[in-house]
C-alpha cells in the first residue's frame, strides 16, 4: 500500500512539473511573441536596410517578356551579373541585348525548357562551368490558361503543372547544392494573388500557385532549421494581375485602385523584397493584410468582399 501511495505521488509530482514547465514555456513563448511585434512596429517606422546586390549571380527564368524581362534589366542596372533563361532564344536574346545596354552587370542568354529536369540539371553545369555558381534563383516562369475547368484539356492542366510547379522544384534542386558550396544565397520564387484566392476561370493556375507557396513555406522551414539558417534565405511574391499579356481579359471593377500592375513596378519590388529579406509579399501589399483579417471572418464574409471587389479573369474562349 504504501508503495503504491509513493508510485502516485511520484507520477503525479511528475505531471505538476510537466504541466508548470509547459506553462513557463508558454509564458516565455507570449514574451518573445510581443517583443517581436515591438520590434517589427519600431522597424516599419524607420528606413529599410537594404542589402547590396552589386556582384551576385542571379539566375532568372522566363525573362522573354514581361516580370522577367524587367527583373533582367533592374538586376544589371544594379551590377548584378545576370542569367537569362528562356525557352524563347530569339525574345530572351532581345532582353539581354537590351541589357547590354546599360554597361552595368554581365548578361548571359541560356535556352532551356525549365519543365524539363534532365534540361534544367544540364542548365546548372552550364551556367557553373561558364559563368559562376549562382547566389540567386529568380523563378519567375509561368502560364496561364483561362477557362473554366471542364473545359481545360488534360495536356493543358499537366503543362501548368510542369510550368508552373514542377520547374520550380528542378531548378531548386538543381542550384541550391550551388548556393550551399558558397555559404550563400536566396531563392525568390512568383507565386500570385491566385495563390492566396481561388478564382474562377484559373482553377489549374491557382492550384499550381497555391503549390508554390506550400512549396516554399516548407523550404524555408528545412532551411531554418538546418545548418544554413541565415545563409540561404526565400522570398515568394505574390503579385496582383500584371500587365504582361497572360491576362488576356481581365476583369476589374475599380481600375483606380485595383488596375493591372506595370511590370517595372513588379519587378522593382520584387528586387525591394529580395534586399530586405522578405519572406512572403504581396503586390499590392495590402493584399495580404486584407486576405489576413479575411480570413478570420466567417467565409460567407469573405465571398461578400471578393463579389463586391469583383476582380479576376474572363474566359479566354469566349
Amino acid at each position: 500500500m504504501i508503495e503504491r501511495e509513493i508510485i502516485h505521488t511520484t507520477t503525479a509530482s511528475k505531471r505538476m512539473f510537466a504541466f508548470l514547465q509547459d506553462l513557463l514555456q508558454l509564458l516565455v513563448l507570449i514574451v518573445r511573441v510581443l517583443l517581436e511585434l515591438t520590434t517589427v512596429l519600431v522597424q516599419s517606422m524607420l528606413p529599410r536596410k537594404l542589402k547590396d546586390i552589386s556582384g551576385e549571380i542571379v539566375l532568372i527564368t522566363g525573362t522573354g517578356h514581361g516580370i522577367g524581362r524587367e527583373l533582367a534589366l533592374q538586376y544589371a542596372a544594379w551590377g548584378s551579373t545576370v542569367v537569362c533563361v528562356d525557352i524563347d532564344e530569339k525574345n530572351n536574346m532581345d532582353t539581354v541585348q537590351e541589357a547590354q545596354r546599360l554597361n552595368r552587370g554581365a548578361v548571359h542568354s541560356f535556352s532551356c525548357d525549365v519543365s524539363k529536369r534532365e534540361q534544367v540539371l544540364a542548365l546548372a553545369k552550364r551556367v557553373k562551368t561558364e559563368v559562376g555558381s549562382v547566389s540567386v534563383l529568380v523563378n519567375n516562369v509561368g502560364i496561364m490558361p483561362t477557362h473554366p475547368l471542364p473545359q481545360q484539356s488534360a495536356e493543358e492542366i499537366q503543362r501548368v503543372f510542369d510550368v508552373n510547379v514542377f520547374s520550380q522544384f528542378w531548378t531548386i534542386q538543381a542550384f541550391l547544392d550551388q548556393m550551399k558550396e558558397r555559404r550563400n544565397g536566396h531563392i525568390i520564387s512568383l507565386s500570385s494573388i491566385a495563390g492566396v484566392v481561388g478564382l474562377s476561370n484559373l482553377v489549374p493556375y491557382c492550384a499550381t500557385k497555391f503549390a508554390v507557396r506550400g512549396m516554399m513555406e516548407a523550404l524555408h522551414e528545412e532551411l531554418r532549421e538546418g545548418p544554413y539558417k541565415d545563409l540561404i534565405r526565400v522570398t515568394t511574391i505574390f503579385p496582383y494581375m500584371t500587365n504582361t499579356g497572360l491576362c488576356k481579359y481581365p476583369k476589374v471593377k475599380f481600375p483606380t485602385i485595383l488596375g493591372l500592375l506595370d511590370p517595372k513596378e513588379v519587378a522593382k519590388r520584387i528586387i525591394e523584397a529580395h534586399r530586405s529579406n522578405c519572406l512572403e509579399v504581396t503586390i499590392p501589399s495590402s493584399l495580404m493584410y486584407i486576405n489576413n483579417w479575411t480570413r478570420l471572418l466567417p467565409s460567407s464574409c469573405g465571398i461578400m468582399l471578393k463579389d463586391y471587389i469583383d476582380s479576376g479573369v474572363e474566359s479566354d474562349l469566349n
